[in-house]
This record gives C-alpha cells, sequence and structure tokens, in this order.
C-alpha cells in the first residue's frame, strides 16, 4: 500500500507530510524498532529540515533509534556540521540528541558487505543484451545494525536510471564500487538521450533486482519538489510503488518542452552544484534542444573544480563521446567505469571513425576552472567574467535559450 498526496499545482506544508507519513508507514514497521534514514546530500533540492521534523515527530517519538546517514554515492564527504545545517538541526540538536548522523563512506572497502552478485545470465536479460559478466552487489554493512532502512529522498529525471530516487538511494547511495561503477557504464552505453526521462530502464530494472537482496526491511518516502524547494507531492510505502508515482509526478512537473533546437543554450547552474562532477547535470538535462553542432554552455563562476573525488582520471582521460571510449576499452581498462559515464554524458552523443571524433555539441565550461585545464580535458572555455548575461536572455526566436538553476529540469523537443 502506498499513501500519497501531490499534483503540480499543490504545495505540502508540514502536516500533510506527518499525514502521509502517518497513512503510508506501518506502526509496527519502526515501533520500539532502530531506523537508519538514507537521505540526500546537498546536491539535491529538496524540504529536508521539514521532512526530518516530521520524522521525528513520527518515527522518532516511537522508535529506539531514529539515526541518519547520507547517501553519498561517490560524492565528497560532509561534515558533520554541515549534515545537520543540511537537516535543520540545530547546534544544540534539540530533539535529536540521541541520533547519530553519518556519511557513506565509499572510499573505504572495510565498510562494505557482499550481499551477493547478479550472474550473467541476470546481467543480459536486465541490460537487454547490451552486457554479460559476474557483477558482485556490496553495500555498507552499517545497514545490519538496524531493523528498518527508511528511504527519503527527491525524484528528478535522471542520466543514468531514467529517474533518481527509490532503490537509487542504495545503489549507488550507499553501495560498493564494482557495481556502481558497472551499472553507470550500462546506462553510458545505452546513452543520456535515451534514457533520461524513462521510466523503465535496464538500469532501474538492475538496481531494483540488487534491492531485491537486501535482508533488511525497507520503506520509502518519495519526494517530488520544484525548483524553489517546494514540495509538490510525497508517496510513503514500498520502495518501488512510491517512486513509481512519484516518478509519474515528476514526469508532469520536471520536464520542459520546446518546438525547436537552439544554437546556443546557457545553463547556469545552482551553487549546489560546486564541480563539474555534479554541474554536467546541466548537460544532460539541455543536450537534447541544442542544435546539431550548436553550443552548450555550462555557466558557474564559483565552480572551481572537475572532480575532488575523481579529478586525476578525468584530467587523464578528457571528455568523450562514448563511440570513443567503446573503441579503445583496452586503454582504459584501469579507469572506474562510472568515471568513464560521467565523460560521455557531458561529452554527450557522436560518434569516432577511423580515429576522428565528432561531438553532436560544442560543450563549454564558464566557470574558474582555466582555460589551459577545460583544454586539456577537450571542453570549451569562456571566460564568465566576460561574459554579459543580456547577450543570452530573452533571445529565444534567435536560437538562443537561456536556462537558470539548470540541473533538475529536462528540456525535450516537441
Amino acid at each position: 500500500m502506498v499513501a500519497g498526496k501531490g499534483s503540480p499545482q499543490d504545495v505540502l506544508l508540514e502536516e500533510d507530510v506527518i499525514s502521509v507519513i502517518e497513512e503510508g508507514t506501518p506502526v509496527e514497521l519502526f515501533d520500539t524498532k532502530r531506523v537508519l534514514v538514507l537521505t540526500p546530500d546537498a546536491t539535491r533540492t529538496c524540504p529536508l529540515p521539514m521532512i526530518v521534523r516530521a520524522l521525528r515527530k513520527t518515527v522518532g517519538a516511537r522508535s529506539q533509534r531514529l539515526d541518519f546517514m547520507v547517501a553519498l554515492g561517490t560524492h565528497t564527504p560532509m561534515s558533520e556540521e554541515s549534515i545537520l545545517a543540511l537537516y535543520g538541526i540545530p547546534d544544540h540538536r534539540m530533539g535529536f540528541r540521541s541520533s547519530r548522523f553519518y556519511n557513506h563512506e565509499w572510499a573505504y572497502q572495510h565498510n562494505f558487505s557482499r550481499l551477493g552478485s547478479l550472474n550473467p545470465v541476470e546481467v543480459e536479460e536486465l541490460s537487454g543484451g547490451l552486457l554479460k559478466e559476474e557483477v558482485p552487489i556490496d553495500i555498507n554493512k552499517r545497514i545490519f545494525d538496524y531493523d528498518l532502512i527508511l528511504i527519503v529522498g527527491p525524484v528528478f529525471p535522471h542520466e543514468v536510471v531514467g529517474y533518481s530516487g527509490g532503490a537509487k538511494y542504495l545503489f549507488p547511495g550507499i553501495s560498493g564500487g564494482e557495481f556502481l561503477h558497472f551499472f553507470h557504464w550500462l546506462g553510458a552505453v545505452i546513452t543520456c538521450k535515451k534514457i533520461i526521462g524513462v521510466k523503465d530502464t535496464p538500469v532501474r530494472r538492475m538496481i531494483d533486482r540488487a534491492m531485491d537482496k537486501v535482508p533488511v526491511p525497507i520503506h520509502c518516502l518519495a519526494m517530488v519538489v520544484n525548483g524553489d524547494a517546494e514540495l509538490r507531492g510525497l508517496y510513503a510505502g514500498n520502495v518501488k510503488e512510491a517512486w513509481s508515482r512519484a516518478a509519474d509526478l515528476s514526469f508532469r512537473i520536471h520536464i520542459m518542452t520546446k518546438k525547436t533546437p537552439f544554437k546556443i543554450v546557457l545553463g547556469r547552474a545552482p551553487t549546489m552544484y560546486d564541480e563539474i562532477w555534479t554541474a554536467g547535470k546541466v548537460m544532460y538535462k539541455l543536450e537534447q534542444v541544442v542544435a546539431d553542432q550548436g553550443t552548450l554552455i555550462i555557466y558557474g563562476p564559483h565552480i572551481r573544480d572537475i572532480s575532488r573525488s575523481w579529478g586525476q582520471y578525468i584530467e587523464r582521460a578528457g571528455y568523450h563521446t562514448r563511440d570513443y571510449f567503446l573503441s579503445q576499452m583496452k586503454k582504459f581498462r584501469n579507469f572506474p567505469k562510472g568515471v568513464l559515464a560521467h565523460l560521455t554524458h557531458v561529452r554527450g552523443t557522436g560518434t569516432y571513425e577511423n580515429g576522428v571524433e565528432r561531438c553532436d555539441v560544442n560543450v563549454v565550461l564558464a566557470t574558474s576552472i582555466p582555460e589551459g585545464l577545460c583544454r586539456r580535458i577537450n571542453l570549451g572555455y569562456m571566460d564568465p567574467s566576460k561574459m554579459n548575461m543580456r547577450d543570452y536572455t530573452n533571445k529565444e526566436d534567435q536560437g538562443i535559450l537561456f536556462v537558470d538553476n539548470a540541473g533538475e529540469t529536462l528540456y525535450r523537443l516537441e
């Protein structure tokens, strides 16, 4: 059973959140139980403080423990001070003095426990015949200290799985490397264009299959929010069903259509994307409305890093099309496949024939990353201090599209 409320016009308040939680979360799931809440980090728009307060009043009032873990995937770890600020919890922890707050410490292998694996037959079936290999599935072993995992997160169109949320808070949220890198690469092989904003994808099926191997009970609060972090929908219940209903609402809220492509598209990255590893979402969400051989500008003067976690690999490989990597996988066999997937998603579609790469979109960084480094990683460069936003705004009739706070709304052609 799933309880929920939401529409593109709704704005849910804290009393609505409490009502949905109480209706969709049976008391026996958490009464005198140890509960671990999985949440996003600061790179997702959502009203986490309101949700966390509502959880304290409902689940926290009757659970034995109410602890929290930031499902980082492979994002930069957060300090405890930053986590408390993300959750809207004051320094003195009013109401949360007995709660513990964790990062998913993905860089340390000793933090993981193996759930099993997907065998080659399963992988071939789930991937639609694209891949066939044994894939081990590891997860943060801290989950075995709890009686309930409560997934709490927003749902948006997503470049790897189609729509974010749901089981994605387990894989890659708190999972280990091999499976994480494997399914990100599967998404790259399919391509962002074909997977983003699609509910039923091979990658979604794969992470749902992996979730079935988790022995701890799992419950879900799936959110749908707008760009102002207003809560437009909340669904509580079985993970797959709650996520599905949220994805249906996300389709109505987070997809914008345009009649014709644009020769220049400028997406201004919000401050929550402070490295290209996350600001690449500007390209993922806008690629489909850039004309062939047009230009996509990722604008963010606040961005100074390519990736604090994976920058060394990115600088060695550079941003290239999928076919560039597929044609020479031996050369990149020691690169994490999740990194290769990111490189193809940011560079976009194109071809690689007879040693010549043709990219469909000219991707340009207007950030604080130096020009020399931009060129070295195979991206264009513009000096943001010399750009005038008036050259890009209100110019759609001239083939120029400006998108503010880009990265969560998907733009498509009609």
